[in-house]
């Protein structure tokens, strides 16, 4: 993916900054669906008792590596979809990174949050009564409500130190990248049911 955006970028002979080519709005979702592969849909039979500890330890690999990519390079490629979309001087990008800088700080600890969240879903989907659900439910609307205020917060440093325009263009790459995040580990988790236990 570095390599995609670097072909796009040049670099300004006078100012030595690399800027996106203004082409780059129109890639930016397609920058962004390559961050995150999206996963395959592993099922294992459960009739048999070999088949139903695979299927744990499937299950179990699963929320490992949804936490990971809560935490993984992720970032890194944020970054780089960020500064190839955002089309920031060096002016503006002087204002606009430690700010950024703060925002993924804050992101990084919401994430650590959902990591739990999966967590404890995984431990709890074989034995899902209503008081868990409820649980996990409330847990979900609240993240996602921690998570707008968040961005609301940004976007007022944002439009405060630069302008709204780069403070918009922010919410749009954060957003879709967001959701193509959201996407990959809701596609792989299971459908909650009622524990029969």
């Amino acid at each position: 993916m570095n390599l995609c955006i670097r072909s796009r970028r040049h670099v300004h002979e006078k100012e030595g900054v690399a800027t996106p080519r203004k082409d780059s709005m129109k890639w930016t979702l397609s920058v962004a669906l390559l961050l995150i592969p999206l996963g395959k849909a592993q099922t294992v039979s459960s009739t048999t008792a070999k088949a139903e500890q695979a299927h744990a330890a499937n299950r179990e690999k699963n929320m490992q590596a949804y936490i990971a990519l809560l935490r993984a390079d992720v970032r890194q490629k944020k970054t780089d979809v960020m500064s190839a979309v955002m089309q920031l001087d060096a002016e503006d990008a002087s204002k606009f990174w430690p700010i950024y800088r703060d925002f993924e700080a804050e992101l990084e600890a919401f994430y650590e949050q959902v990591g739990a969240g999966i967590k404890t879903y995984g431990s709890n989907i074989d034995k899902m009564d209503d008081a868990m659900a409820d649980q996990l439910g409330t847990k979900v609307l609240n993240l996602e409500q921690q998570r707008n205020e968040m961005k609301r917060k940004y976007y007022l440093r944002f439009k405060t130190a630069l302008d709204p325009i780069v403070a918009m263009r922010f919410l749009q790459v954060e957003k879709q990248i967001e959701r193509i995040i959201d996407l990959q580990v809701a596609s792989e988790l299971p459908i909650v049911q009622r524990s029969t236990q």
